[in-house]
């Protein structure tokens, strides 16, 4: 059915007949995190898909998720791909950004996000966490308010917990260290830190959530998205273009590969981890999801309008 839609989308998008193609190959800087959301992107990017249709698509590496939407505004990145929290904060501080498209979304069958608890913390449950030091990969990112959300859900008061920023790469060395006594993280680091015995899975907390949830937005300044729109057209054909190229389990070795030069994953890493259903389109009903969930923690002054926010 996922490639059913996929298929519909990518006629949708004209891709039945020539690729819409942006002028004098339009240069995109689009800023990424270690994570496989991303997938869509460096598929697009190893496949051509960008650049047969005149977009020179440069990947660069973010460490912290939060960082995205300033770079953005500051022309560093033509896009990036911040979370929907991320995302609604910067609209909600005063930015102009726009979203072009979506990278990975939520799924009840995906266990490589969780609460991974250090070895002898004795973390269990939600009401374990109360008192505890936390990493999450960004203060206001998607673990983090899905987090929250959840132990909202569990009946635990998450102005209890104490939230630390802690990148991807540098969770088990916390845990390790006792700097830390859980990480809200996910694979690849997640399934390091497990093989390591550092840690252990508390909670595959994600799993509460309702499925196609964007965990991952694609998002341009709004001026630079008016100037530009046969590049934005063309980045979102590429990117319909890879979901269908992730859903074919003919690819998988392939598309497994392509994730591993731009995360720099091992072999017997790659191998095993899940990959998120892509979600290349955006709608409101998506975006409003996650408006909801911010407003129920108090993390927006304003009431969006999604409409206004999606590039159509």
């Amino acid at each position: 059915m996922r490639r059913t839609l996929l298929a519909g989308a990518a006629a949708a998008l004209g891709m039945a007949a020539l690729p819409l193609r942006a002028q004098s190959n339009t240069r995109i800087a689009f800023g990424y995190t270690a994570v496989t959301d991303f997938t869509t992107v460096f598929v697009a990017k190893e496949e051509g898909y960008f650049d047969k249709r005149g977009l020179d698509v440069e990947p660069r590496f973010i460490p912290l998720n939060p960082s995205i939407p300033a770079a953005v505004q500051s022309n560093s990145l033509q896009m990036g791909g911040p979370t929907p929290s991320v995302f609604l904060q910067s609209i909600d501080g005063g930015l102009d950004h726009v979203v072009v498209g979506g990278g990975g979304t939520t799924d009840k069958n995906l266990t490589g996000v969780g609460l991974v608890a250090r070895t002898g913390s004795g973390i269990k449950t939600a009401q374990d966490c109360v008192g505890k030091k936390i990493g999450v990969p960004g203060l206001g990112a998607y673990l983090h308010v899905t987090f929250r959300a959840w132990l909202k859900a569990q009946g635990v008061d998450y102005a209890k917990v104490n939230f630390v920023e802690a990148a991807f790469p540098q969770h088990s060395d916390l845990l390790r260290g006792g700097s830390l006594d859980a990480v809200v993280t996910g694979d690849p680091f997640m399934a390091r830190i497990l093989a390591s015995g550092t840690g252990y899975v508390a909670s595959h907390y994600t799993t509460f959530m309702p499925d196609g949830m964007h965990s991952i937005l694609f998002t341009a300044r709004r001026d630079w998205a008016e100037q530009n729109p046969a590049a934005v057209k063309a980045f979102r054909e590429a990117i319909v273009e890879a979901a269908a190229f992730v859903q074919d389990p003919a690819n998988d070795a392939t598309m497994r590969q392509h994730i591993g030069k731009y995360i720099k994953l091992p072999p017997e890493v790659l191998a095993t981890i899940q990959i998120g259903p892509p979600g290349p389109l955006v709608s409101e009903a998506q975006l409003a999801y996650w408006v909801g969930v911010m407003k129920e923690q108090n993390m927006l002054k304003t009431d969006p309008d999604v409409a206004r926010l999606i590039v159509q």
